[in-house]
């Protein structure tokens, strides 16, 4: 996953929040933590200054922790990455059982769709043939 765009200056935390989706807030946040890959670089009075890798780091652990890794998983990834090469094989470990508790929610929503439609094509047809009284109506 690459920036749109690749800043050959550093950028500031509002801009890599922007480009994020992350708050300044969270980006202290992810620094504090260790979720980075690497130190983030400062300027002489001390403001952050990140590069198009962080931003890059940092799109990738956007989308590990909404599809709900947890943030434990997301730091020890970024730990073995941040180790450099040698342990690529627990990085794929790690990656595939997060992939499998995504497959498994998949399935469980698509159950619930599948649960939903059926409802709903039950109360349109009640509906359009004018016969929704009493359906399902727990006072009947």
């Amino acid at each position: 996953m690459a920036t749109t765009e690749t800043p050959a200056t550093p950028l500031s935390i509002g801009e890599v929040a922007e480009q994020t989706g992350l708050s300044v807030h969270a980006l202290r946040f992810y620094e504090r933590e260790g979720l980075l890959v690497g130190p983030v670089q400062r300027t002489s009075g001390g403001r952050r200054r990140y590069s198009a890798l962080d931003v890059d780091w940092l799109l990738i652990c956007v989308r590990l922790r909404e599809s709900g890794m947890p943030l434990a998983d997301l730091k020890r990834f970024a730990g073995l990455v941040r180790h450099g090469p040698g342990n690529e094989t627990e990085r794929l470990q790690l990656l595939e059982a997060h992939r499998q508790r995504i497959d498994a929610q998949i399935q469980a929503l698509e159950e619930c769709r599948s649960v939903i439609t059926w409802k709903v094509s039950v109360y349109a047809d009640h509906l359009a043939r004018g016969k929704a009284d009493g359906l399902w109506d727990p006072t009947a």
